[in-house]
């Protein structure tokens, strides 16, 4: 055994010598049936260092934790350089996963003791006025909870900061989607601000929405009590415990638009508007997120009001649903 680590190691060496300098190069050299080892090196000045590790002493340390079962940090014995052991850990959970783009970006921060990974908001929207619905004061603008969508993608980074403390941060885009409880209801805008009136056109009405979309950014400090660093999805098998969090976020509109479709003679017309319709060009609130398990769930809120003031009704939005 002793033979082919040298060997293999050696001719990692060998192959990392003669690669291209391009950033990332990697030598994959499989060892066994399940087995096999990855250097990557991004940058060529890495290949003196690598020459003067004793990586005979530190796989003799992986092999013997491994026979142990033993999933504590390795540490490399009686190297002339030193390797950071925080980064080179032997976990249970690991073995047999096949690697997936989660797990490339993972490997990308791991050396911050960040990890990248994706999300998706799904969920619904409203809006409260002086904190009640709109609908117990019969308001033309009121909505409906089904159809009225929450989408959010977002790039986010998952940063430890203690063993079962995270910071999420990170941007992305959102879509608020009102879809009015009147199918009739019209968005008026002129000099004095925005008001939805009734509609009465002799025609068949089908719906009548408003959707908003905006540039945003949160910080979420996150407790997770199983202090892994992966993020939970839904789609793993590596059930995390319980976790929550609560942080700021701030958004910029992108664009907003209003859409009244409706049907006359038969044929189904929309009637498209592109405005700003008196909104305001920021949004700020809190977010909160819940997990359980493989499951992650999330509460946003506007604490600034939907509307400039006094040119439109005084609305704060908020959503919920669930994070993929």
């Amino acid at each position: 055994m002793k033979t082919l680590i040298n060997i293999t190691l050696a001719c990692c060496i060998s192959l990392i010598s003669v690669a291209q300098a391009r950033p990332g190069d990697t030598v994959v050299v499989e060892l066994a049936k399940t087995s096999k080892v990855v250097f990557t090196m991004k940058d060529r000045t890495d290949l003196e260092t690598l020459k003067q590790y004793d990586f005979q002493a530190l796989f003799n340390d992986i092999f013997s934790k491994l026979e142990k079962n033993d999933t504590t940090s390795v540490v490399p014995a009686d190297t002339t350089k030193k390797v950071n052991t925080d980064r080179l850990e032997v976990t249970k959970e690991d073995w047999g996963k096949e690697d997936d783009e989660d797990d490339w970006d993972d490997r990308r921060y791991r050396h911050h003791n960040t990890r990248h990974y994706f999300n998706f908001d799904f969920g619904t929207n409203n809006f409260l006025e002086e904190g009640d619905f709109p609908d117990n004061s019969g308001a033309q603008y009121a909505v409906r909870p089904w159809g009225s969508w929450y989408i959010g993608l977002n790039s986010m980074l998952r940063t430890q900061v203690s063993q079962k403390f995270f910071l999420e941060w990170g941007a992305g885009v959102s879509w608020y989607d009102f879809k009015f409880q009147d199918d009739n209801t019209r968005m008026v805008e002129d000099d004095n601000g925005i008001s939805f009136v009734a509609d009465n056109l002799d025609v068949s009405y089908v719906k009548s929405k408003l959707e908003i979309c905006y540039l945003n950014a949160s910080l979420i400090p996150v407790f997770d009590f199983g202090g892994h660093n992966r993020k939970a999805r839904f789609w793993s098998s590596h059930n995390s415990n319980f976790r929550i969090g609560a942080g700021p976020y701030v958004g910029y509109r992108l664009y907003s638009k209003s859409k009244l479709v409706y049907k006359e003679d038969g044929d189904k017309e929309k009637d498209k508007e592109s405005n700003n319709f008196y909104l305001n060009n920021m949004r700020y609130g809190i977010r909160m997120q819940l997990g359980i398990r493989s499951a992650d769930f999330f509460f946003n809120y506007d604490l600034n009001e939907l509307f400039v003031e006094n040119k439109g009704p005084k609305l704060n939005a908020f959503s919920f649903g669930v994070v993929f």
